[in-house]
This record gives C-alpha cells, structure tokens and sequence, in this order.
C-alpha cells in the first residue's frame, strides 16, 4: 500500500487487490472509473478516451470513465470479449472517516449474465463447468437467468472429441476448468480456469450438499457420477464468489445420458443446418426456423434444446408428438 496515496486511491487498491482477475469498474459519483492496467484494457476494448489522475503525491495513473447511465452496454461489449467485470459500488449513506465505504457487489462474467438487456431471450446462456479423469469426463451447465442446472458424464477413450460434440449442442457462454487442464481447440464460450484444488471431489460434493441442504446426492441421480459430482460442485463455488444471489434459484439438478439423444458431431450439426445456416451462421433458413412458431422467450429456449438433441426414444417421440397434436 502507498502512504503517500490518496484515501480513495487506497481504498481502491485495497478492493482490486481482492479481485485480481477482473476489471474493476469503481463507481466514483456519475462514473465508474477504472484505474491503470484495467483503464489501458478498457479504454483499448471499448474505444473510449484513456486519461490521467492525480493518486498522491507526484503520482497520476491511467484513468478510463464509464458514464453510469451507460454502464450495460459497455459492460455486455466487455463480456463478449470475455473479461470478468467486478462491479464496486458504495454501500451506506454515511462516510467513514471521510469515506464512503465501497465494496464488489457482483462480479459479471460471460456465464452469469443475469440482466435481461444482456441476453439474447432465444437461447440459454449456460455457464457449463467440466472434471476429466482419464476416459471420463463429468459435464455440468446451468443457465442462471431460469435455473435450470444439470449434469452427466460421458465414457470415451477419445474423451476430447466427445466432449467437443456435446460442448457444442450446449453452446456455453463460459466454460470453467481447472486450471491445469489442457482443452483441445475448437470449443464454444469463453474459457475459465479456475484453481484446481475448487475440483476436488470431497470439497464439490460437500458444496453441492451444503447448498441443497441434503445429506445425500443419491435423490439427484449423481450416485457413482464422480467426475460430474466435480463439475457440478466447482459450479456452484463460483456462483458463490460470483453471483450469490442467484444460488436461490439452483433448487435441484437433473442428470440426463446422452443415449437419450442422437449424439451429432460438429461437421454433422454443420451440414444438417439445425440452429444456423452454413452460409450465413443466421438462424433465417435454418431447420429451427422452419419449426419456431413460439411466441415467449422460455418456449424459443426450448425448441432449440430440442432441434439440438433429437430423441431416440419411441415412446418420448410418442409424447411429444401427441402434446404437439393436442395444441394443435
């Protein structure tokens, strides 16, 4: 810490010395100000001015200001390019020693996105977390913004690849790995490594049951589903530091297999056009397209889901098929 700094500049290198990772949007009056490296990366990202400020004694530092009005747009353009964003706001109607009192009330990353501006309505924004052990991976996905959370693993022995197909059908905003594991290329969403030790099997188990207030995983259908009791668990430590407030909503998780569904690799969901032409990338002209005649945001989500894994079940072909004539 620098005596000769400001109150406020101190303040401000004692909150980014907590979030190290992210860029630190410190809400000072009718700005957010952001403060040397992270005022060259925003200034150099979001194409605004980058200036000065005098911080002590002979010293100025970067500065890049964010009017607070505008805050969402600048902070979905800084998303999409996949940096965390720590959101500091003031806290309390009285200064302390002649300082307002200021703390990260979120941190805002591409996976947990939760403002509705932010989202696109037609299609999940999942935050999807991944545990490998040699030939077997556990994925788990949560979309935060409706709650939905699930969970499998898959057995293969060229376990890369088919994770790769099914990474691509879930399409992520955010994928969470640990930091020592090496992702061949090719996949969706932005990648976050997180320290490994999050992914210990006794410790994500202990935050999964802790979380669902349970003594047990068995009623979740996770009972021998190590590596995605790993995924699931590493998920919900990070929406702990991330965005708590959204734990409330994560009331249960489901596991699915993927014998349920037609497994399709990336060159086949290519070819067939299922969510998006070839030629274009544009869901005009698509097979979704051709089928989307919903009319809410929660009933687009679904019909995508379902375009992107199709059922080998008869008897779930049946059903659905019989909804489908009923509304009809």
């Amino acid at each position: 810490m620098n005596d000769d700094a400001t109150p406020i500049r101190q303040q401000y290198l004692e909150i980014k010395r907590q979030h190290p990772n992210t860029i630190l949007f410190f809400r000072l009056g009718d700005f957010y100000e952001t403060f040397d490296q992270d005022a060259e990366i925003t200034a150099r990202e979001l194409d605004i001015v980058l200036t000065s400020k005098p911080v002590g004694k002979g010293q100025r530092v970067p500065l890049a200001g964010i009017p607070y009005h505008a805050v969402d747009n600048y902070l979905a353009r800084m998303i999409e390019k996949g940096y965390h964003v720590a959101i500091c706001e003031q806290v309390g109607e009285q200064p302390v020693k002649g300082l307002f009192p200021r703390e990260v009330v979120r941190v805002v990353t591409p996976g947990t996105v939760i403002e509705p501006n932010l989202l696109k309505g037609d299609r999940n924004n999942y935050l999807l977390g991944i545990a490998i052990n040699e030939n077997r991976a556990g994925i788990a996905y949560v979309d935060i913004s409706t709650g939905e959370f699930a969970a499998t693993e898959i057995e293969s022995t060229d376990i890369q690849s088919a994770l790769r197909a099914e990474i691509i059908r879930l399409n992520p905003a955010e994928i969470l790995i640990p930091d020592s594991l090496a992702l061949i290329d090719g996949f969706p969403g932005h990648i976050t490594r997180w320290t490994g030790w999050r992914f210990e099997g006794g410790r994500c188990q202990q935050a999964l049951l802790d979380h669902f207030q349970v003594s047990a995983l068995d009623g979740f259908g996770l009972r021998g589903l190590g590596q995605a009791v790993r995924a699931s668990g590493a998920i919900v430590q990070y929406l702990n530091e991330t965005q708590p407030a959204a734990l409330r909503l994560l009331t249960g998780i489901a596991t699915y297999s993927l014998s349920e569904f037609m497994v399709l690799d990336a060159a086949t969901r290519r070819n067939l056009e299922l969510t998006e032409t070839i030629r274009s990338g544009d869901v005009d002209g698509s097979l979704l397209s051709v089928l989307d005649y919903t009319i809410t945001p929660m009933g687009k989500r679904l019909i995508r889901q379902w375009v992107s894994r199709p059922l080998l079940d008869v008897d779930a072909i049946s059903r659905r098929l019989d909804a489908a004539e009923w509304l009809i």
